[in-house]
Order: structure tokens, then C-alpha cells, then sequence
């Protein structure tokens, strides 16, 4: 059978017994204006006015009873029981209060999952208010849950506990594929860098057989050049041609004297 998500209702209603006289007007005006705050959901300034108010009167059941409330809507849950069962020992409240009190105290021990404490908090408040619907359901509850975990359930803790082992071994199993994918990648990385390097070298060796045939055609030019033929001037010939080039170069001294008497002209001193 399915069982019902926890309700976890929890009782607002400010309890306005009986004060003494001699503290009334001092305290219930601190514990009115800490309903007020914890009305806006101001629950830090209402803690603090009921700790006034409990300052005033330390026997106002209550003052501890509101403000274990505050407490518990601040998830304060050991500091807000502590403030229950305080109210529970102060004065003669009514059975209605005393069965709230008792009904909260449950659900303090509902919060940390304390299903055998949290049954005897709710069978007591079914005691004082028979008529509790909340606090029979969730007796109801808490039951099954206890139930559940003395049969090696173990309610909502083994489920987790499962959970994060499941978790663990999926995390496990995602970095183990990302480590095979790094290694992958590494792989084809330095099997990349080969082979560039074997291009590399290719292609050097490539060069070095280019410039060896470029040598080879050097060498194999040189080999090819002709040799200097013997010349076919006659003597005359060649002293007419020796005479020439002399009176020639005469022209051109005669030329360069002229050339380098000229003065280089310079620009006026303004």
C-alpha cells in the first residue's frame, strides 16, 4: 500500500492562557508583538521578542511555546523541541495546548527521521485531543516508516544510502569513460604529431635530393662550358685594334680632367 508524503502540519495558533498579573502587561505586549513578526514571517525578530518576554517571565508557558515555533520555522529543530517540552512543565495550560505541544515534539523528531520518538510524541497528543487529525496521520506515517526499516527497508536512509552508491558507481563509470576518451585523444594527438614528423622528414629529404640535383646540373654545366678557342686575329689586325682602344681611353682621361675642375655650387648664407 502507498504510503501518504509526510503533511508535516504545523499549528500557527498562539496560545493566550492564563498570565500572572503581576507580569501580564510587560510580557504580553512582547509576546503580541512576536506573533505579529512571526506573522510576516519575520521569525529572527520574533524569537527575540519572545526571549524578552520570557525575560519578564520565565514561567510563561506561552512565551516557550511560541518560541519554540519560531525556532522550528528558523529548522531549529532540537532548540524548538527544548522550548516544547518547557511549555509542557509551566503552569496549567489547557489540553489543547498541552496536545500541540506534544504534536510539534513529533514532528521535531519527524525532521531527523526518529520514528520511535516521534510515535510516542504523537500517541500522546491523540491522547489529550483525540479528535487530532493531523497528529493521527502522521502517528500513521511514522509508524510505517518504523515499520519499513525494521524489515531491512530502511526507509528513506537506505533508499538514499542506495542512491549515493548509485551516484558513486554511475560518477565512477563517467570518469573512467572520460579518462578512456583523454587516453583516446592523447593517442591520436601523438599519432598526429608522427606523422607530421614523418612528413616533416619527407619533405627534407625531399629538399636535400633537390639540392643534390641542383649540384649535379652545376656541375654537369661546368663540365659543358667550351673551352676557349684559339683566336683567328691576325698580328696587324690586333695591333690596330690595341692602338684603338688606346686613343679611345685618351678620350675618355682627356674628359674626366674637365669633368673634375667644376666646383660643386652651394646655397646662399641667408
Amino acid at each position: 500500500m502507498k504510503i501518504k508524503q509526510l503533511k508535516y502540519s504545523f499549528l500557527f495558533a498562539f496560545v493566550l492562557g492564563a498570565i500572572s498579573v503581576s507580569a501580564q502587561t510587560g510580557t504580553n505586549a512582547l509576546i503580541r508583538k512576536g506573533n505579529d513578526l512571526y506573522q510576516k514571517q519575520q521569525y529572527t525578530d520574533a524569537e527575540a521578542a519572545y526571549k524578552k518576554a520570557l525575560e519578564k517571565d520565565a514561567k510563561s508557558a506561552v512565551g516557550s511555546y511560541n518560541l519554540g515555533n519560531s525556532f522550528y520555522k528558523q529548522k531549529r529543530y532540537d532548540d524548538a523541541r527544548t522550548q516544547y517540552a518547557n511549555s509542557l512543565k509551566l503552569g496549567n495550560q489547557p489540553n489543547s495546548m498541552k496536545s500541540n505541544a506534544d504534536y510539534n515534539i513529533g514532528n521535531t523528531f519527524m525532521e531527523g527521521k526518529k520514528w520511535e520518538e516521534s510515535i510516542k510524541s504523537y500517541k500522546q497528543a491523540l491522547k489529550l485531543n483525540p479528535n487530532d487529525e493531523d497528529a493521527r496521520y502522521n502517528l500513521a506515517y511514522a509508524q510505517a516508516m518504523l515499520k519499513k526499516q525494521q524489515q531491512g527497508g530502511g526507509g528513506n536512509d537506505n533508499k538514499d544510502k542506495k542512491d549515493q552508491n548509485k551516484d558513486k558507481k554511475d560518477n565512477k563509470d563517467q570518469n573512467k569513460d572520460q579518462n578512456k576518451d583523454q587516453n583516446k585523444d592523447q593517442q591520436n594527438k601523438d599519432q598526429q604529431n608522427k606523422d607530421k614528423d614523418k612528413d616533416k622528414k619527407d619533405q627534407n629529404k625531399d629538399q636535400q635530393n633537390k639540392d643534390q640535383q641542383n649540384k649535379d646540373q652545376e656541375k654537369e654545366q661546368e663540365n659543358q662550358k667550351p673551352e676557349p678557342q684559339p683566336s683567328k686575329m691576325t698580328k696587324q689586325e690586333a695591333e690596330r685594334y690595341l692602338q684603338a682602344i688606346s686613343q679611345q681611353e685618351k678620350k675618355l682621361q682627356d674628359k674626366a680632367k674637365k669633368v673634375k675642375g667644376q666646383q660643386v655650387p652651394v646655397e646662399k648664407d641667408w
